[in-house]
This record gives structure tokens, sequence and C-alpha cells, in this order.
């Protein structure tokens, strides 16, 4: 049916099994209503629950839109299926993402959609835009999944509807704010330890949820031995994550909402050997006392009016985000950055007869940037940039074709303005097949550290760059053939103005430029979900040809797949499951040459097999354990930076 994997016709609401793809059924059912049929009147089984129409929050800047209705690629991955494979980095359960490919250090963690750069992909939590403005990117790392959370993915270039870290896509994640309350605790080998509690109460006057969590490791060691000597520093993390969200309805046309989030997040980390006299030039090294610590705190405000019966809303908001990066060693401070974020946001819709929208947005957007080199190497004061992005947008939900269209103008005081598109549309062609199209196009302002550097003699900045622009096309088929559904995506893309890292003569010193060639992303999206009795079935798969100036893209693995099976028992009393994810080869970077100038290498690919169960203690109290990376598969997701070690995990969650 749909290239989106999202909570569906499932077993009734006890039995949601792992919710990933929707249901014919449910297309004009009201959304949030659970619609029972078939029931069996001697034995009262057999019921069918469809769930109604589900929701994207991104696919319009007027409104939530039917994902039926949305003509581009698009998943959603439900709370269920967050709960059943007891993800608790959200970046986990993206590698499950058709076109997604994730990539992690120490201290950062890397998503590319459909072979888009990390600082290519917009990240939203309850609607903020979290990215680091040092990098233009958001370390997903840190995103822990709260209970009762969901997740949002568009790929192909966004920049119409949301400016300029949208050109590869965008990812939004969803917290709770459903009613009660819900806890969970959990321990396992690595010194892990992990917990986790939200509390949701709603009603007429509006809705609050709270959520506090907590996940921690001693982690494993990420250097190879050389010799026999080396590799054996464990690499701990602890992240803490408080946030909140609430909703209030002051009339029955007027009402205000409030988010805030804080993250902080410690850890380990090893550096790399640039000794051009060592045999380990270029590796990764153990390092004692090397640490790092990111802090973030995010908020938004906003009020939304209705008038004419709803027809014609106004939406109103500001936003926040301060984010601190600061590493260490054995004799204190090595570097720090800042960075903070400014957005106010206005929306206007109106739509006629719920089949014609138009919207107007404008966005107001001030960054800023300052280096804390604890030694002076570096300019420390603040750098700073503005933007304003004025947005219209067309939207047509005819039942059997779908159509959108938006354009987006933007001014910024350190480019040249920037105009950029993008026109989708669908059409069913019978009740089991729907074919889409979409064009658009897409850009990406250089990050403060690219034009400005951020440690002399190391990497120094361009103030010259300009921004990269792309233009990507897409068709797919979606096609249910009773119990699978099937969605087959073709994408191509061209990517200009590419930012890169050239190593010039004569001092070799690393600075980026524009590429003068272009750079291809073309692939092919694979999704497909069974539903089989009590058994259900997911996988994806993504073929990706990426280059750049002729040459394959580094950390951009040719094949990514994921393959799931999940099965529950009869009365829910009993759920297991298991995922293998597998991640090509790819080339990569490494300093290895005492020039500096990096060799092109390629990392093995790898396996991951994750197994995990749980078992109804009471009503309220479950028992569960998972074991992650079941097969002890030691590999390499940056060159030199290894991981390795299997995981066992167990733990009690409540529900009241």
């Amino acid at each position: 049916m749909r290239n989106w994997w999202l909570s569906g016709a499932a077993l009734c609401a006890p039995l949601a099994a792992l919710c990933w793809s929707a249901d014919a059924a449910a297309q004009e059912r009201e959304n949030g209503v659970c619609y029972v049929s078939a029931i069996d009147e001697e034995t009262g089984e057999g019921a069918v629950c469809y769930q109604g129409r589900v929701i994207i929050v991104l696919g319009s800047r007027a409104a939530n839109v039917a994902l039926e209705d949305y003509a581009g690629s698009a998943t959603i991955v439900e709370p269920d299926a967050v709960k059943k494979r007891q993800t608790r980095e959200i970046a986990d359960i993206l590698r499950d993402v058709p076109g997604v490919a994730v990539s992690a250090i120490p201290g950062q963690t890397q998503l590319r959609l459909r072979g888009s750069e990390g600082n290519h992909v917009l990240v939203l939590v309850d609607g903020i835009e979290v990215s680091d403005p040092f990098a233009g990117e958001f370390d997903i790392g840190t995103l822990q999944a709260e209970i009762g959370s969901r997740v949002e993915v568009l790929r192909g270039p966004q920049s119409a509807l949301y400016g300029s870290d949208a050109i590869g896509g965008v990812v939004a994640y969803h917290s709770s704010t459903a009613d009660g309350f819900g806890g969970r605790v959990e321990a396992g080998n690595h010194g892990t330890l992990n917990g986790s509690a939200r509390f949701g109460t709603s009603g007429d006057l509006g809705s609050l949820g709270l959520n506090a969590t907590v996940v921690s490791t001693d982690g494993t060691p990420n250097a190879l031995p050389f010799g026999g000597v080396g590799g054996t520093r464990n690499l701990g993390k602890d992240s803490y994550t408080l946030s909140g969200k609430a909703d209030v309805n002051a009339t029955d046309t007027l009402s205000f909402r409030a988010t805030g989030r804080f993250i902080r997040t410690e850890g380990d980390f090893n550096d790399q050997d640039f000794n051009p006299a060592s045999p380990t030039l270029g590796f990764v090294v153990d390092s004692p006392d090397t640490t790092y610590e990111n802090e973030a705190i995010y908020a938004l405000i906003g009020a939304r009016l209705e008038t004419f019966d709803g027809a014609w809303t106004h939406d109103l908001s500001g936003q926040i985000a301060d984010i601190r990066r600061d590493t260490f060693g054995a004799l204190g401070r090595t570097s720090g950055q800042t960075g903070k974020r400014l957005k106010g946001s206005y929306v206007s819709a109106y739509n006629i007869d719920y089949q014609h929208y138009f919207t107007f947005a404008a966005d107001i957007e001030r960054e800023e940037f300052r280096n804390r080199d604890p030694f002076g190497f570096a300019f420390t004061g603040t750098r700073s940039a503005r933007n304003v992005g004025l947005v219209g947008e067309y939207r047509y939900d005819g039942g059997e074709f779908d159509l959108s269209a938006a354009i987006r103008h933007d001014f910024s005081n350190r480019f040249d303005d920037a105009t950029t598109f993008k026109l989708s549309a669908g059409y069913d062609v019978s009740d089991s097949t729907r074919i889409r199209a979409a064009i658009g196009t897409g850009i990406k302002n250089p990050g403060f550290f690219e034009l400005f550097g951020f440690f002399d003699g190391r990497f120094i900045g361009n103030p010259d760059l300009n921004p990269e622009k792309s233009t990507e096309w897409e068709v797919g088929i979606d096609q249910n053939l009773g119990d699978l559904d099937v969605s087959l995506t073709y994408f191509d893309a061209e990517l200009k103005d590419e930012i890169f890292t050239s190593f010039p003569a004569p001092t070799f010193v690393a600075t980026p430029d524009n590429r003068d060639t272009e750079s291809t992303r073309r692939g092919v999206e694979l999704s497909a979900r069974a539903d089989l009795g009590r058994f259900t079935f997911n996988g994806a798969y993504t073929y990706l040809d990426a280059k750049e100036d002729g040459a394959r893209e580094v950390r951009r693995p040719r094949h990514i797949a994921s393959a799931g099976v999940d099965w529950t028992s009869r009365y829910d009393r009993f759920s297991a499951g298991m995922v293998a994810r597998y991640n090509g080869k790819t080339d990569d970077l490494a300093f290895t040459d005492p020039s500096f100038i990096p060799a092109t290498v390629t990392l093995d690919d790898y396996t991951l097999v994750n197994i995990y169960g749980e078992a109804a203690i009471t009503d309220s109290i479950q028992a569960f354990a998972r074991a992650e990376n079941l097969l002890d598969e030691t590999y390499q997701q940056v060159f030199s930076f290894v991981t390795r070690g299997r995981s066992v995990i167990a733990g009690v969650s409540v529900e009241f």
C-alpha cells in the first residue's frame, strides 16, 4: 500500500504488534479511533482493530497530513515498534528505515539520507530544530527513546518547506503526552544501567507530558591492538534527558503550547595518532583521560488561532537551541564550542472544503557560534548568521489523486538569496495500487566550522564557500497483495558545489572548498511488510550509487538491508522477535600517510543481529530481555573506530 511502516490493521489494541504499515480499510476512518469487526460471538476472538487515519506531521507547513494523502517518500515508526524492539537510542531503529545510513563514533553519530552528508538532514525534536550551528548537524546518538515516542522520516529535499538544513530530508521525533505513567529499568553487561519514566495527562483544558531518561554504560574498547599492545580502554558513556511539553486550550479556537528539553552527555573517546614517525599513524589509539561533555537546552513556545470555523488557522512560535560541546585531556579542557539558534515562525493556512489547502509561512532565524579554544590559537569571538525564509504552499487532497507544490525564497546576510521548490503527486490506480512521483530542489549553507575553521594549523576555514545545491526526482509504486504490502522507489539526485576537504600545497593543511564537478546519488528503496497470523515480517533494502567527482562517496554503503520477524502470543501475554541489519562494504578516508593526504580504504561489511522478548507478569508489569549484536561481531563504521561486543540486557517495565 505505502512505503510507510506505521500502525495499521493489527490484532485488537492489546495485541498491537510491531506497527509499520497501513491497511486499506483504515484509510477513511477517524484518526485515533479503534474500529472493531469480525468478532466470533462464542469466543470473542478474531477481532480486528483498525487504528484510523495515521497522521504525518512533517508533510505540510499547514497542518497534519493523512499519510495516504502524502505523495512523497515517508516512514513513520510508531511507539509500539520502538517499544517492541526495545530501542534505547533512536539512531538504532532508524537503521530499519529505507534510505537511511548510520555511522557512529564516540561523541558523534551521523545520519545520511539517500547518500546525503550528515549535515544535510534536518532533525526536529518536538518541533524544535536541534542541530548544532557549529557543524550544522545533530548528534543523533544523544537522542534517547522516551516511553511512547514516535519518529517520522521524510526522504528527499525538503528545503522548500524547511530551509537550508533539509536538503537531504527531515527526521522528526515526537515525545508522548498520552495519559498515564510508565517506567522501566534495566541492566546488563558492559556496566549497562538504563532507566526511563514518563507521566502524561490530558483533558478539555489541554495536555501535559513529562519524561526523564538515563542511559549509562562502561562501554568497550574502540582501538585496535598493535603487536598485542593497546586496544584495551573501555569507552563509557552517560546520557541524561529531561523533557516536557504542554498544550493549553484557552478557548475553543485559541491554544498555547510549550516544549522544553535538556540533554547532557558525558563520555570517553580515544584520539587518533598523528605522529608521522609512529607505526600507528592515522589509527585510533588508547588515550587515557580523554573525555567529552555535550550539553544542550531546547525550548519552544507557540500559539494557534482558528478562525472561520477552523478553515483559516494562524500559528506563531518561537524557539531556542543552546548547545555546548567540550573535550578534555589529562591536563584539562582541550577544545570547546558553543552554538545558539533563535528562530521565529508564522504560518497562515486556509482550506476550502478540506481539499484545497493554501499556506503562507515565514521563518526568521539567527545562529551564533563561538570557538572556546583554551590555547588561544583560534579566534574566540562570536560569529553569526541571519536568514529569513518565505514559503508558499498549495496542497490538494482529492481522494484518488493528491497533489502538493511548495516554493521558498531565502534571504541571507552571508550568501546570495536562494529559491527552492518541491512538487509531488500521487494517484490511486486501484484499491491496491498507488503510483507517485516528486521533484524538488534543496540548498545547504556552509557551517561555521567550514567557514571559519576550528583549529588554526590543522583545519583552516574558507569564508568564500558557496552553498551546496541539489536537484532530485523520484518515482514510486506501492502495492497491496492481501497480507503483504510492498513499496518500491527509484530516486536520482545531482549535487552542485559540494563542499569537500582539500589539502593544498605547500602546507597541505586541510581546508574546505567547493567542487567544480557534479556529484550524483541514485538508488532504489524497497520495503515490505507481511501479516502472518501471530507473526509479522518487516523488511527494507536500499541500493545506493553515490559518486563525488567520479569516485564513490565515503561512508555510503552501496547495500543496506534490514529484516525483522515478531511473534505475539494468544492474549498478548508474551512476545518475541529478531531483527538483522546488514551494512555493506563502504569506502572511507585514512590519514595513514605522513603527508596527511588521505588514502581511500574499504571497510568490511557487517551484519548485526538482535533478539528480544517480553512477558507480562501482571496487567501493568512486564519483564523483558534482549541481546544486541548476538553474533558478537567486531566491525568499523568509521575507519579505525572499532565497535565490538555482544550486549545482554534485562529489565522490568510498568504502565498505569
